[in-house]
């Protein structure tokens, strides 16, 4: 049980941010539980059970500096310091094609899935290099789409490319400060956002066809299996998928 450690999740009010969130709340973390909707993160407390006296809900937007800032000011009041960071608050255009997205639509992606991760990431290192003992970890979710986009994603993947700059950089500018910096690549796990999938989503040569998705426990799972890692162990990059999803091959 990690019952000194404390946690950051980000989107923590549904699907992938609340599967990590359950996860190590169970494990015994203090978690502060980052969205929009305090509701939705009052909901992911009550579903810790018996730990959910550990959970902090504090509503925020993620693309914005200063209410980013009073999340980690508030985290570090709470509860003294920072072990992990999981920058996983994320949305999507909504477009069907590249040239149909408005600038508005574009920047409103580029705020939340690229900035905000910057913004949180920057937060973390400044409690985490600061701290004793020194050090922590950030995870950040990326994409199947950071390797290979869908159609109709561009500006969901240009910045899950963007994520994987970052997620490199940040591992290198972290090594003088014990921060470990790692990425879970996340395919079609069974989430509000995935559920389309099952009555088919457009595919590279024009046809739209079902896709398999599978537990997002298992997500939550691997996001506590990298948190509790040694900060001299790094798991740079991790893929998860539904095994049967056209990734491998895609296009």
């Amino acid at each position: 049980m990690n019952k000194d450690r404390v946690a950051i999740i980000t989107g923590a009010g549904s699907g992938v941010g609340r599967s990590a969130a359950l996860a190590l709340l169970k494990d015994g973390y203090k978690v502060t539980l980052v969205g929009r909707r305090v509701e939705a993160l009052e909901e992911t407390a009550s579903l810790a059970g018996g730990n959910s006296a550990n959970a902090l809900p504090i509503s925020a937007d993620a693309g914005n500096a200063d209410s980013v800032a009073r999340v980690f000011k508030e985290t570090a009041d709470s509860f003294g310091r920072l072990d992990v960071l999981f920058n996983n608050a994320g949305i999507g255009a909504g477009a069907p094609s590249l040239e149909q997205i408005t600038p508005e639509q574009w920047q409103s992606v580029v705020d939340i899935n690229l900035t905000g991760t910057f913004l949180c990431t920057r937060e973390a290192m400044l409690i985490m290099k600061d701290q004793t003992p020194m050090g922590g970890r950030i995870i950040n979710n990326g994409s199947i789409s950071a390797y290979v986009p869908r159609p109709g994603s561009a500006p969901y993947s240009a910045t899950k490319h963007g994520v994987t700059g970052l997620t490199r950089s940040t591992a290198l500018d972290g090594r003088k400060y014990d921060i470990a910096c790692s990425q879970i690549d996340i395919g079609n796990a069974a989430t509000p956002m995935t559920a389309r999938m099952s009555g088919g989503v457009p595919q590279a040569n024009g046809e739209v066809v079902p896709e398999p998705t599978f537990d997002v426990n298992y997500v939550g799972e691997q996001v506590l299996f990298i948190a509790n890692l040694p900060l001299d162990t790094n798991i740079q990059f991790m893929t998860i998928m539904a095994t049967k999803m056209p990734y491998v091959g895609r296009g």
